[in-house]
């Protein structure tokens, strides 16, 4: 029960994020500010997007975002209007160019290293590893301690 109020609890956040006094009259309008809620991140946060966000900045950025919606801005004059103004960090998909490779590449190419460096350490510790061959005296008391335990 407790984990069933918890999913409730967390599907239900982004969705308390919008203040009812945020919301915009033409539901149309509304929902495409909505989706640009999800797109831009919250600078205060940095993890999230600005429509699951409570914090004071996300809430004046939704309010500005549903002016310039109202204003009639397209969807990508509203990103460009918090680009300018906040650089790429502020997209939660930011564009793929110039120094932002190195963010996108890095997690692939760190996931490769990984692996290589572990299937290095495997490979070298099974070179290393002595036979492991008994002799006649220490099979015979393996055999001894085996039935002992049975």
């Amino acid at each position: 029960m407790k984990r069933l109020l918890l999913i409730l609890l967390l599907v239900a956040g982004p969705a308390l994020a919008v203040d009812p006094s945020e919301m915009l009259s033409d539901p149309l309008l509304e929902d495409r500010a909505r989706a640009l809620d999800d797109q831009i991140r919250c600078v205060k946060c940095q993890s999230e997007a600005v429509s699951s966000s409570n914090a004071e900045w996300a809430i004046d950025a939704r309010r500005m975002i549903r002016d310039l919606v109202d204003g009639g801005a397209t969807n990508q004059e509203v990103l460009d209007w918090f680009q300018v103004r906040y650089g790429d960090f502020v997209l939660m998909d930011p564009p793929k160019k110039g120094s932002n490779w190195i963010l996108w590449l890095a997690g692939p190419v760190l996931l490769l290293l990984g692996a290589g460096a572990g299937y290095l350490t495997i490979t070298a510790r099974r070179q290393t590893q002595p036979e492991a061959d008994l002799s006649p005296e220490e099979q015979a008391r393996l055999a001894e301690l085996v039935s002992d335990d049975t």
